[in-house]
């Protein structure tokens, strides 16, 4: 397995294309592997830093109808965006979500869904096969149970597929803080999204905004 490192193989947006997969309530009910609100939050925070980075996404479902539509959250980023819905258990195999990723002319395929174990592997272990770069977002996957969720990475790592988590993400296509192009919605995700960080920063711009006290108030 060819190993990967150095800058080429960093995620740059210009190169990305996100498939959010199958992240319906009916799956949700036994995600065990993370807290349920967390995958919520961490898929919703990885949708938005796609947006706001100009990385097209493609959103999937299944058997809709019976296992519920993708969580508000995540649609709401894409007002308007049709969500595919497969009767394929992998992605993969669903020909109109291929051709929607092939249309983008992107090569760095990232992938987030649930459960991390099935809908998640199956479709990485194809693509892998068939030559693509594939990125896991993990914490933006969940599955039924710690152990599926972490057999289930090592399965795709040793399938030579990249695991990293959704502020890696948003990171790793930042880049460099002197591209202010996004840092503003970067920073915005960070505060709605990134719990300690995001008041972190918060409690950053209050302090560079509260006046010094002087010598004479001491």
């Amino acid at each position: 397995m060819t190993p990967r490192n150095g800058l080429d193989s960093l995620l740059r947006p210009e190169d990305s294309v996100l498939v959010l997969i199958d992240h319906q309530p009916y799956q949700l009910t036994n995600v065990n592997s993370h807290e349920p609100q967390m995958v919520v939050n961490n898929a919703t925070a990885l949708a938005k830093a796609a947006k706001a980075f100009g990385v097209p996404t493609i959103l999937t479902s299944v058997i809709a109808d019976r296992g519920g539509l993708l969580f508000p959250q995540i649609t709401d980023v894409f007002p308007g965006q049709k969500v595919i819905d497969r009767t394929f258990i992998n992605t993969w195999e669903d020909e109109k979500v291929v051709d929607a990723v092939k249309a983008t002319g992107r090569k760095q395929l990232i992938i987030a869904g649930l459960w991390t174990e099935i809908c998640v592997a199956m479709p990485t272990i194809q693509a892998l096969g068939e030559g693509w770069d594939v990125t896991v977002v993990t914490d933006a996957s969940g599955a039924v149970s710690v152990e599926a969720h972490e057999v289930a990475i090592q399965r795709m790592i040793a399938a030579g597929a990249n695991m990293m988590t959704w502020l890696a993400v948003a990171s790793e296509w930042q880049r460099d803080w002197a591209r202010t192009e996004h840092a503003a919605e970067l920073s915005e995700l960070l505060v709605q999204h990134a719990a300690g960080s995001g008041i972190a920063f918060l409690w950053e711009q209050q302090l560079l905004s509260t006046p010094v006290p002087s010598a004479a108030e001491g």
